[in-house]
């Protein structure tokens, strides 16, 4: 068996076609969807995907606001220029580009973000929404796995779920989305969440029909720790040898049923959530004038 690579670049294409229309419709009730990105320091991961949000917000109508600002940055400095967006109607969403400097408290800064514009899903009411079954913003990576899900027919409801990764911008908001009790067959998976203390990961990911990567690690899921037929879904980017490899090793393709290739797989769906969260946000605007 060799799996089937699932192509995110094209089904990214297909969610922003969608976009298009919801964003000229907005356009011609005198609305133009704004998005506000808080650069700080000169990470260069950062300000690659920064430059990727500006050209895909663009592409679909979407005026991207982006304010770069130097490492030594205060964090009040932030704040206030986050409250200013907080006020301003251009803005529709706002995000702040992660990982910020060690003078900042990540959490901290990310709730000062007014919900409503926390298109990124990162604040602790967004979270605490998810959690609780009422979604305002879901993050972006996860809503780009949930999608891939979809468009490829992989059926979630009553089969094991493993994420591999806690962390709150995939893994638990991966497992509460994934939990969601729901009527249209896209939730009520039975969960299994393993991280850097869980031991002996090989015995939960050897049961996953459905296996979520996100760890950080290069190459870290081995073929024989993937149960034949899964479907398995690489969140990881990791740069080795001057090239990105995911967290999968390339030997699972021999086992798994469909996989998500790294780059082209997951990472084009997380920038393109992004978009459809902030064109809610401008829809929210716009029923709310």
């Amino acid at each position: 068996m060799m799996a089937e690579i699932i192509n995110g670049k094209a089904i990214a294409e297909q969610v922003s076609s969608g976009l298009l229309s919801r964003v000229a419709e907005l356009k011609r009730n005198g609305i133009i969807p704004g998005l506000g990105v808080i650069l700080v320091g000169d990470d260069p991961a950062s300000a690659v995907y920064v430059r990727n949000k500006k050209k895909t917000g663009e592409k679909l109508g979407i005026e991207v606001f982006i304010e770069h600002l130097p490492r030594n940055t205060e964090p009040d400095q932030v704040e206030d220029l986050i409250n200013r967006w907080n006020e301003n109607s251009e803005i529709d969403g706002m995000i702040v580009q992660l990982p910020l400097p060690p003078q900042f408290e990540k959490q901290k800064t990310l709730d000062l973000v007014d919900p409503r514009k926390d298109v990124d899903g990162f604040s602790s009411a967004n979270l605490g929404r998810l959690l609780s079954g009422q979604p305002r913003f879901i993050p972006g990576t996860p809503q780009g796995v949930l999608e891939i899900l979809k468009r490829t027919n992989t059926r979630i409801k009553g089969r094991h779920s493993v994420i591999i990764g806690r962390s709150t911008i995939v893994g638990r908001p991966m497992a509460a989305l994934l939990l969601r009790k729901v009527e249209d067959g896209w939730g009520d998976a039975t969960v299994t969440v393993c991280h850097s203390r869980t031991e002996n990961i090989p015995r939960y990911t050897r049961l996953a029909d459905i296996l979520i990567v996100a760890v950080g690690r290069a190459r870290f899921v081995k073929k024989e720790m993937v149960k034949e037929g899964a479907v398995v879904i690489d969140v990881g980017s990791n740069r080795v040898d001057n090239k990105w490899v995911g967290d999968v090793d390339e030997g699972v393709r021999e086992v798994a049923s469909k996989i998500t290739p790294v780059p082209g797989g997951v990472g084009p769906l997380t920038v393109i959530m992004l978009m459809k969260n902030t064109i809610q946000a401008a829809e929210w605007r716009l029923k709310g004038s």
